[in-house]
This record gives structure tokens, C-alpha cells and sequence, in this order.
């Protein structure tokens, strides 16, 4: 199938553009982080091997790990079954989180 074609099948009109993005280890299945993806950064993490955000703060797109090195590589990609939400199972190189932890799911509520 190409890109195109699997960017259509994303419902982003239900949320205005954005869909959620969960992101878990391709081997722990552990949760990693949540994000948003949109047209534009489901199509780059297709064509290339690492994964793509985009950011609701700044209003851009943005590379994840290309500030850190923290890069996730991306192993497989999942859509859930209304079409709106995305899984990313990813090879995740040194933290997920911006305050440098592992997991973005690092405190307990």
C-alpha cells in the first residue's frame, strides 16, 4: 500500500486535524510516551525510519530526537479499529521523556 493510501485510512477529521499517537517499545510493549500526529508527520514517519510529531505548544512539526538524539526508530505501526488513534511500536534510543526518563509514565497518580 502506498503512503498516501495509508495516510487516507486516519480519520483526522473526528479531532480537528490531530489524532493520538501512543508510542510503546517494539519489544517490552512498554508505554513510552503520548503525542499527536497529523497529516504531514504521519506522511514523514512513513517515508523515513523515525518517528514524527506534531507539537500543540509551537504549533510545528518536530523530529523526535532530533534536538536529544533520543531518536525513536520506528518497527511497526498500528491503527486502532475507529480509525483515530495511532500505535507506534519503536526501537527507542536513550529517553522517551523530555525530563530524560525512560517512559513519559514514570509517576504514579
Amino acid at each position: 500500500m502506498e503512503i498516501f493510501e495509508r495516510v487516507e485510512q486516519v480519520d483526522f477529521e473526528k479531532s480537528n486535524g490531530l489524532v493520538p499517537a501512543i508510542v510503546q517499545d517494539y519489544e517490552t510493549k512498554e508505554v513510552l510516551m503520548l503525542a499527536y500526529m497529523s497529516k504531514e508527520s504521519l506522511k514523514n514517519t512513513l517515508e523515513g525510519d523515525t518517528t514524527w510529531f506534531y507539537s500543540r505548544s509551537r504549533k510545528e512539526l518536530w523530529n523526535k530526537g532530533a534536538t536529544s538524539g533520543h531518536f525513536q526508530y520506528v518497527k511497526d505501526i498500528k491503527i486502532d479499529c475507529d480509525n483515530d488513534t495511532i500505535l507506534l511500536l519503536v526501537k527507542q534510543a536513550g529517553a522517551a521523556c523530555h525530563t530524560g526518563n525512560k517512559t513519559c509514565f514514570y509517576r504514579d497518580l
